[in-house]
């Protein structure tokens, strides 16, 4: 099969686990960011992939080729650190040059591959600069060019964005998912910042707890999470204790009942967890009753721009609601309010 696939990977540490019983498909061509939270084995997957971490099971294919046991420098991958990992004593021209340097190739050969990345990063006019000299997203060009300089099979970057300021760090997204959609080379990117997937991604691959939690695209794992940990780690939700009533339908803590259109087979009196997303809910002054309506009191507004956040109490839980500032009904904390939250919104995720 052709692309990357991951057979049972498993890595311990002594007694510790740190990747448990990976099973993975990753098409060719895609960019596939590896997201979960700190210590959860991204990273360790990612260098188990890239022949830095020996595998304590389980094997790793290549358009069906075993690499496994295949030593790192003969894999043919791009990778990206986190620290970039320049050279500081080398210009940006050598730097780019330096892995096509130590496979052999010419140096006329060297001079136009050069060149050409030069050209597609964007500094042309900066080969001869120490990288001492570069801005933070100039340098995170050239750590690219390196990468790439070669051909690689696949391209790995381990969280090479983390040490930009917010606004770069966005630009810098956009550039890098333009570069790999136009070289069309397999990409596998950690990162721990949801955002950062959801912008870049063909494929997420969650994990947590050391396995994978759930894989699919950015919009399939936020509409449709596959538990309680993807939910909550993906985008920001409202999750909270019910209990399931029957034909659809789950109860509150204070005494009220939802419809739920995403609700399992779950026996009558089981205690489970709803999602609903900010953006699902809908705020209004009138107090008349209305499907899936719950009567609340606003404690809290933060207003932040672009987006406004109203936190409501209602029927034991705490909701926090998201709207546009052209959605906005002036509430002010202390007021009463109606929220309604549409069937289609409503999603058991189990216990």
């Amino acid at each position: 099969m052709n692309g990357l696939n991951l057979h049972n990977v498993e890595k311990h540490y002594g007694s510790a686990c740190a990747v448990k019983d990976v099973n993975l498909h990753l098409p060719q061509g895609k960019l596939v960011c590896f997201l979960g939270p700190s210590g959860c084995g991204k990273t360790t997957l990612l260098r188990m992939i890239a022949g830095l971490e020996n595998l304590s099971g389980g094997e790793i294919l290549l358009d069906g080729e075993d690499i496994s046991l295949i030593p790192a420098h003969q894999r043919n991958f791009g990778m990206v650190f986190q620290s970039l990992a320049l050279f500081p004593h080398m210009t940006v021209g050598e730097n780019i040059a330096y892995p096509l340097k130590l496979r052999g190739v010419g140096k006329a050969e060297q001079q136009a591959r050069v060149s050409e990345l030069l050209q597609m990063i964007q500094l042309q006019q900066m080969v001869d600069r120490p990288v001492a000299k570069l801005s933070g997203g100039q340098r995170q060009r050239v750590a690219i060019a390196r990468a790439i300089a070669s051909h690689p099979k696949l391209l790995l970057l381990d969280e090479p964005l983390s040490a930009l300021d917010a606004k770069l760090r966005e630009s810098m997204q956009v550039e890098i998912r333009q570069l790999q959609q136009r070289l069309n080379i397999t990409t596998i990117l950690v990162t721990h910042d949801q955002r950062e997937a959801m912008t870049m991604a063909d494929i997420v691959v969650v994990l947590g707890e050391h396995r994978v939690q759930q894989v699919g695209t950015p919009i399939e794992i936020y509409r449709n999470p596959a538990n309680a940990f993807v939910a909550d780690f993906i985008g920001s939700g409202n999750i909270f204790p019910a209990t399931a009533l029957g034909n659809g339908q789950v109860g509150l803590p204070g005494g009220a009942a939802l419809n739920a259109a995403h609700c399992p087979s779950i026996q009558a009196g089981a205690s489970v967890r709803m999602l609903v997303r900010p953006e699902d809910l809908q705020l209004s002054i009138a107090q008349t009753p209305a499907a899936n309506s719950l009567a609340g009191t606003v404690t809290f507004i933060r207003d932040i721009g672009a987006t406004i956040e109203t936190t409501v109490e209602c029927s034991g839980v705490s909701l926090t609601a998201l709207s546009t500032p052209c959605q906005d009904i002036g509430l002010r904390v202390g007021q009463a309010v109606s929220v309604t939250i549409p069937e289609h919104a409503c999603r058991v995720l189990g216990a």
